[in-house]
């Protein structure tokens, strides 16, 4: 691997009801594959800060509170990859796909039965966050 620079991803659990919000993943790595809301941290950009643009970029919605859930290590063909998922405890506005050309559709899943194709850089990230493990 030739690229040494370690990337970050931000995530955002959207839990409602026993569910939770997943994205079907389009024009992008991990096409049709169901994904968490979340994106790369920019340069100068805090965590909280990237995960409330993200909310605004994909959905539409304001992040009034979040709360650190989980941070996982990954490393694939695309890099190295360091995410820090967060709780949306509070929010405003309305759900909607601001990103249609990325997304196909965003839909609550109950959370005892989660699609079968996940994102596979998620599959840790819910592992961790159903089972309660900050990092592992």
């Amino acid at each position: 691997m030739s690229n040494k620079i370690i990337k970050v991803g931000c995530e955002v659990f959207l839990i409602r009801d026993n569910t939770i919000l997943l994205g079907k993943r389009k024009n992008c790595y991990g096409e049709g594959f169901w994904g968490l809301p979340g994106g790369h941290l920019e340069y100068g950009e805090s965590l909280l800060e990237c995960i409330k643009r993200e909310l605004r970029e994909e959905l539409g919605i304001g992040g009034e509170e979040l709360e650190l859930m989980t941070a996982v290590d990954n490393i694939d063909e695309r890099g190295h990859y360091l995410h820090m998922s967060f709780l949306l405890k509070k929010f405003s506005g309305e759900i909607k796909n601001m990103e249609p050309e990325l997304c196909y559709e965003w839909q609550f899943f109950d959370i005892s039965s989660l699609p079968e194709n996940i994102f596979k850089p998620h599959r840790k990230i819910l592992k961790n966050f159903f089972s309660k493990t900050l990092y592992l």
